[in-house]
């Protein structure tokens, strides 16, 4: 019977390997999903597909010379919305959203064309409320503070979890000096915190917009080279070793 050993990747024990080996390939899956969320949503902000730093400007720090609504409809909504129902919605909002046109006007298009969606998924606005719709239409300073506190909370605790566990298992890798390997488990986190405080940067001056592009793509890559290494030690190197 073989005897169970942590020395290295290669020499785990089959369940072990299993374990380790179906988490490295829901979590590589659940990455690239998380990727294009961040492309219909943010990567939408400037109603072109592909994030840019005007997505990332529009996103954390606003569009200060229009409304929420607006961005919306000439971004991620866009398609949802017929050309000459988004245009009066537009010209509502560019007018100061004037509440006497809210039941004869506005109401209407927002029942036939918005309510199916916003009234029954969670997290999307109630656009059938006056109240919410004026505010959408206010001037548009981006994320809010709450918004913005209850996102990072959540992405400091979630992600550290999966990058913890990503470093753990590429931590019995061979082959990668001592000081690479650890330059790799940690990089994750440094730039998780990169990313984090760079919404808050941004969100104060958009030149920092930048930086938020730098963050995710830093863990990203980090994450991908651990996944693939450890996959690769896991996987393909000790059954490339039985065939030579």
């Amino acid at each position: 019977m073989k005897e169970l050993t942590w020395s290295s990747l290669e020499n785990l024990a089959l369940p072990v390997k299993a374990l380790f080996t179906g988490y490295l390939l829901v979590i590589g899956l659940g990455l690239l999903m998380s990727g294009g969320q961040i492309m219909l949503t943010h990567g939408m902000a400037d109603g072109k597909l592909g994030l840019s730093m005007d997505d990332l400007v529009y996103s954390y720090y606003g569009d200060r010379g229009g409304s929420k609504l607006e961005a919306k409809l000439n971004g991620s909504m866009k398609e949802y919305a017929p050309g000459e129902a988004r245009l009066d919605l537009i010209k509502w909002a560019r007018a100061g959203a004037p509440e006497g046109e809210w039941e004869s006007k506005i109401k209407p298009l927002t029942d036939q064309h918005c309510i199916a969606c916003h009234a029954n998924m969670p997290g999307l606005a109630n656009v059938g409320d006056k109240d919410a719709m004026i505010k959408a239409a206010a001037t548009d300073s981006g994320a809010s503070i709450t918004t913005l506190t209850r996102v990072s909370h959540i992405h400091l605790f979630g992600i550290a979890f999966i990058f913890f566990f990503v470093g753990l298992i590429f931590s019995f890798a061979t082959g990668f000096n001592p000081i690479v390997k650890a330059l790799l488990i940690f990089t994750p986190f440094m730039f998780l915190i990169i990313d984090i405080a760079a919404w808050w940067l941004t969100k104060m001056h958009p030149g920092f917009a930048w930086l938020v592009m730098a963050g995710g793509m830093g863990y990203s890559l980090a994450s991908t080279v651990m996944i693939f290494s450890s996959l690769y030690q896991m996987c393909l190197k000790p059954f490339m070793a039985k065939k030579a």
